[in-house]
């Protein structure tokens, strides 16, 4: 697998960018011509925008999903869970007529110190600890840069394994797919998305993996691969292979223009269809000061006749002119929300934010929206398998085994009587964690606790105290900042109140700024209320076994995100009889019924503008901490005087089934998709 780094030789180097282009004054002026290649790649953004390409007739589909994150091998957050559970969902309801999905990703090699993957023999074991016989069946060369200005060809291999119902294709390079950490790897940066050993950031190497499943493509229509079938049907999991849809359609018209590629071969590979899944828009896939680097790479010796010719649709946003670029810098997603045949996001009301606030979509928002209005951009909210999230035998004996000497028990929406039980467990377990310092280094490793506390002797009656825990990743867009101004707003009431202060338990992996964030939370309302402090938990890092035991025990579940595509944390709360409470934001709108099943904001914020809610809430409100203390506080009155509402609650939270197979679930909407271009 090491590297080829013989030299590939462009015969004209001005036919590439220029290094460095876009950091000096320049601008793209699209010509009149009258060559049919240029037209057809200078009016495709329009194109594919205005739905104007006919669906192809799909009597079987042979679709791959591209990911560079799966929940089963490499997992760091849900577009990892899409690409494992839509396909092994799909393969499971509609297998038997001969439809499938087959996962295309990475094969991810190293040690970050929280993920190890390893490939032993013809055995990969990947980061989520799952082993897998593979057989490899091809080497491709992958071009790409190098260290220096000029390509390489990467040696790529392509094994083949199976894993439950599905088809796995893995690509290996030593280069790119390394996740052995460079020494200046940021803290916050971990699994696929390291600064590795060779210096190559997450968008060079996501760059790498949509070119190698390009040459994989070209492969197959080629030549043939014996072991693989040609898909029909290509599904880009997220910015990750946004690129994709550029080097199809772009680069294939381009390496007929100069004679380098068959038309035929040409014809058969920029007519798949793609489908574009995008999770946050938040996460592009930006990076300024490799923008001539990547292109170059991707394009090669067509860079520079694409790249002047690569024209978007006709928006209001100056910066989105160019499909390949977003102002002056690369930008991963941008081909794909371009020229992709159909986009698709993870929740009917984050389709509509995107769409409409500039908050939301940024610079795509003009584009979906056209896109949107033609009809060819959905929401479909993620599935979730509920046997993954109900409280599962299994899965707390092994959480107990694992604390030693606790008693966690499963329930069901007809034993929530047991969930208390959970709730006292867990009290003795924080306590624990608290006191022992030689245990808590054991049960949690890798976590960083701040002034835990012991509450055995202080939580009198756990039915009467109620348990509200947050542990997402520690990133702006969760919103820990508002839920301190909300636990700061509440202390202060909760001060002179008699009842049984809530306890809070919050953290997560992430970014170090957000735990000392909660950490000055824990010292600021000691000095308003040292018994409520002694209540205030606040950690950093991620232990499974921890944060399914947090879940288990409580009652609320807060979510006050800035913004959320779909979300399966409420999800996973929902199913534990935890009852989130959430802005109403994304998929929280779709999949929280407000008052029945947890709760949301009556508004909702983005830059100060009103996206959700009435003029009159908004008013009365006036920004997203406002709202969400208010609904916090809703959540913890109706618990302390109406128990038996939270309880039936609780019962409608745990009945819900977000899995992705039952009856009209999103796997159905997939198919519907995938076989017609509609939903």
């Amino acid at each position: 697998m090491k590297a080829d780094m013989a030299a590939a030789e462009i015969d004209k180097p001005s036919l590439l960018l220029e290094k460095n282009f876009n950091k000096k004054r320049f601008s793209v002026n699209y010509t009149v011509t009258t060559n049919p290649h240029l037209l057809e790649i200078q009016n495709l953004s329009r194109k594919q925008c205005l739905g104007k390409t006919s669906w192809p007739q799909i009597d079987r589909v042979d679709a791959w999903m591209i990911s560079a994150e799966t929940a089963t091998f490499m997992k760091w957050g849900g577009l990892g869970m899409i690409a494992s559970e839509l396909p092994e969902a799909f393969n499971r309801t509609f297998g038997v007529e001969k439809h499938k999905l087959t996962i295309v990703t990475p094969m991810y090699l190293g040690d970050t110190g929280k993920k190890k993957a390893t490939l032993n023999g013809n055995v990969y074991e990947g980061a989520e600890h799952v082993s897998v016989p593979v057989k490899k069946v091809k080497t491709l060369d992958v071009r790409f840069f190098g260290d220096k200005f000029a390509l390489h060809k990467y040696k790529t291999d392509v094994y083949l394994a199976r894993y439950e119902s599905c088809d796995y294709i893995f690509l290996s390079n030593d280069r790119f797919f390394s996740i052995d950490p460079h020494k200046d790897n940021p803290s916050a940066q971990d699994g696929c998305y390291v600064l590795n050993k060779s210096g190559v950031n997450e968008v060079e190497r996501f760059a790498f993996f949509s070119k190698a499943v390009y040459e994989l493509i070209r492969a197959l229509y080629k030549d043939g691969i014996k072991e693989i079938s040609k898909p029909n049907l290509l599904i880009a999991n997220d910015w990750h292979s946004g690129a994709l849809s550029g080097l199809l359609k772009y680069y294939s018209v381009a390496r007929v223009e100069n004679k380098t590629m068959d038309p035929a071969l040409a014809e058969e590979i920029k007519t798949l269809p793609v489908i574009h899944i995008a999770h946050h828009l938040g996460y592009q896939g930006w990076d300024y000061d490799n923008t001539s680097r990547i292109l170059n790479s991707l394009y090669e010796e067509t860079t520079s006749l694409v790249f002047k010719n690569a024209k978007a649709i006709k928006n209001s946003n100056p910066r989105a002119t160019n499909t390949l670029i977003v102002h002056d810098c690369y930008n991963q997603a941008s081909c794909n929300f371009h020229l992709a045949d159909r986009v698709v996001t993870v929740s009917k009301n984050y389709m509509e934010e995107v769409s409409k606030e500039l908050g939301f979509g940024f610079d795509f928002r003009d584009i979906l929206k056209i896109r949107k209005d033609h009809r060819d951009f959905f929401g479909i909210v993620n599935g979730y398998d509920k046997n993954l999230i109900s409280p599962n035998k299994a899965k707390i004996e092994r959480v107990n085994a694992y604390f030693g000497d606790t008693a966690f028990t499963t329930f069901d929406e007809n034993t929530l009587d047991k969930k208390l039980q959970n709730k006292k467990e867990f009290i003795k377990l924080i306590s624990k964690i608290a006191t022992d310092e030689d245990y808590c280094r054991k049960v949690i490793p890798l976590i960083d606790v701040y002034k835990f506390e012991s509450i055995v002797q202080s939580v009198k009656d756990p039915a009467k105290t109620p348990v509200v825990c947050a542990t997402s990743r520690l990133v702006e867009q969760k919103g820990y900042d508002i839920a301190a101004q909300a636990i700061v707003n509440l202390a202060q009431k909760y001060a002179q109140k008699e009842d049984e202060p809530p306890v809070f338990v919050l953290g997560g992996a992430g970014d170090v700024n957000y735990f000392e964030l909660l950490t000055r939370l824990k010292d600021k309302v000691r000095e308003i209320s040292p018994k409520i402090a002694a209540r205030l938990f606040v950690f950093r890092g991620y232990k499974d076994e921890f944060a399914y035991a947090v879940q288990l025990a409580s009652d609320f579940y807060m979510m006050p995100c800035r913004f959320e595509p779909c979300g399966l944390t409420q999800m996973e709360a929902m199913a534990k009889g935890t009852l989130p409470v959430a802005m109403s934001t994304g998929g929280l709108v779709d999949t929280i019924e407000d008052g029945a099943d947890g709760f949301r904001t009556e508004a909702f914020f983005c830059n100060k503008r009103r996206v959700y809610g009435t003029n009159l809430a908004a008013q009365r409100l006036k920004n997203n901490e406002n709202a969400y203390t208010e609904t916090l506080e809703k959540a913890l009155m109706l618990f302390y005087q109406q128990p038996e509402k939270i309880r039936e609650m609780q019962k409608n939270a745990m009945h819900k089934d977000f899995s992705w197979d039952v009856e009209g679930g999103s796997v159905y909407k997939y198919f519907n998709l995938l076989t017609t271009g509609h939903l």
